[in-house]
């Protein structure tokens, strides 16, 4: 039983080393400003790595550009939530139908659905500045056609702030941030799964 258990907490932790390598090897090249609004777009409609670790790569390589790098996440994650609405609008039953069901959020979908109906606002601000996932917001908000314009400014607003906020911390504390990631990144992968499941029930209570 237990080597059963170590054996399914390496999978997720594994493929997410793979994608967090594969994220982060765009900090190194002339790209990466483009290669961090790519990130930030997809990320909000269904790529699992959050921006934010090739944003601390990028600002621990160059502090100076942390106001720009932190405007580009922001930019390319607010745009990519356009295009997550536009899936649950009108492709949720092809390609939005695949996205939740990879991902397993049959019951956030039915969840957010709810929460949309009490304060819209408030949940997608609360998605676009915790470990909740971003893409289960965008997509449902299409679902259950809330208004667009409610999306659009709490998304920067949440977006904005959480950006802003790490990459003026590692601006203010430097590449210790990133070194630290690197060298306990497994321990930081399953206390990113526990932060996930975390902004589940944070989803769930939040507007109450």
């Amino acid at each position: 039983m237990k080597n059963k258990i170590i054996s399914f907490l390496k999978s997720p932790i594994h493929l997410f080393k793979k994608l967090y390598n594969w994220t982060m090897h765009w900090a190194k090249t002339k790209y990466a400003p483009y290669a961090l609004f790519g990130v930030a777009f997809i990320e909000s409609s269904f790529f699992p790595i959050p921006p934010d670790v090739l944003l601390i790569a990028m600002v621990a390589a160059n502090r100076k550009r942390w106001i720009i790098d932190s405007a580009i996440c922001t930019a390319g994650s607010v745009l990519g939530a356009l295009f997550g609405y536009l899936i649950g609008w009108t492709f949720y039953e092809t390609i939005g139908k695949f996205i939740v069901n990879t991902y397993h959020m049959e019951a956030v979908v039915e969840l957010v659905g709810i929460k949309y109906q009490e304060n819209a606002f408030l949940t997608v601000f609360t998605a676009a500045f915790t470990p909740i996932p971003y893409k289960a917001i965008t997509i449902t908000a299409g679902i259950f056609r809330i208004s667009l314009i409610t999306l659009i400014i709490a998304s920067i607003i949440g977006r904005a702030g959480r950006f802003f906020l790490v990459a003026g911390a590692l601006r203010l504390f430097g590449k210790k941030i990133q070194d630290s990631i690197e060298k306990y990144f497994d321990l930081f992968s399953v206390i990113f799964l526990i932060l996930l499941i975390g902004g589940f029930l944070l989803l769930k209570y939040a507007t109450k």
